[in-house]
C-alpha cells in the first residue's frame, strides 16, 4: 500500500549561492587549483578570423553592478561553424567562462568575431555570441545573444531577432562597437532590460 504524503513541502528553489566563483571559476576567487582554467581560451591562439574584445556590466533593477554574476559564452568560429558541427580551427573551443572585476563589475573576454550560422533548416542567422548568466538571486540561468552593431544587414533578416516585435527591446541585443572590440552591458531588470530567451 503506497501511503500518500501529502503533508510534504515542495523543496525551495535554491540561487547559484554566494560561491559560485569558487566553484566555477577558482583562480578568480584566488584559489590556484587547475593548471589550466576552463573557459579561458575561447578561440585559441590560432583560430582565424578577427580578434575582438568584449566587455561590459551586467546591471540589476536599480543600475548597480552585479559582481558575483557567472557568465558563460558560446559561440560559432569565423567561418559559422561550432565546433559540435564540424571541423574548425586548431585550439578554437567556441566556450568560455568569465566574471566580473569584484571592485568594478566590469567582465571581458577575448575571442574571434563569428561569422553567420546555418541552422539546421538552412536558414541563416547573423554572427552572434551566446551568452548565459548565473549568480546569487537568480533561480534558473538567463540565456541571452550578443548581436554586432556592424551586421545591419545581416541582422536584419536574423530569424532570432526578428522573434523580438519592439525595436526598441531588439536593440537590447546589439553591442556597441568601441575601440578594440566591442561593449555589451546586460541589464537584468527595469525599462531597458536586456532581452532573455526561455531554451
Amino acid at each position: 500500500m503506497v501511503q500518500k504524503l501529502d503533508y510534504l513541502k515542495e523543496t525551495p528553489s535554491q540561487t547559484a549561492g554566494p560561491y559560485v566563483h569558487i566553484g566555477l571559476a577558482p583562480g578568480d576567487a584566488g584559489f590556484d587549483i587547475y593548471r589550466h582554467e576552463l573557459g579561458r581560451d575561447i578561440a585559441g591562439p590560432d583560430a582565424s578570423g578577427t580578434k575582438i574584445t568584449v566587455r561590459g556590466v551586467v546591471r540589476d533593477g536599480t543600475g548597480a553592478p552585479v559582481k558575483d554574476v557567472l557568465i558563460e559564452t558560446w559561440q560559432a568560429d569565423a567561418n559559422g561553424v561550432y565546433p559540435s558541427q564540424g571541423s574548425v580551427d586548431p585550439g578554437f573551443c567556441g566556450w568560455g567562462r568569465v566574471i566580473p572585476d569584484f571592485d568594478t563589475g566590469e567582465w571581458a573576454f577575448d575571442t574571434i568575431k563569428p561569422g553567420p550560422v546555418t541552422d539546421q533548416t538552412g536558414t541563416v542567422m547573423a554572427p552572434h555570441i551566446n551568452l548565459w548568466l548565473v549568480a546569487r538571486g537568480i533561480n534558473v540561468g538567463l540565456n541571452t545573444r550578443l548581436y554586432f552593431p556592424d551586421e545591419m544587414a545581416a541582422n536584419a533578416s536574423d530569424p532570432v531577432l526578428n522573434l523580438i516585435e519592439q525595436p526598441v527591446r531588439r536593440q537590447t541585443l546589439i553591442a556597441e562597437q568601441v575601440e578594440g572590440g566591442y561593449r555589451f552591458d546586460i541589464q537584468l531588470q527595469g525599462p531597458s532590460e536586456t532581452v532573455f530567451f526561455d531554451v
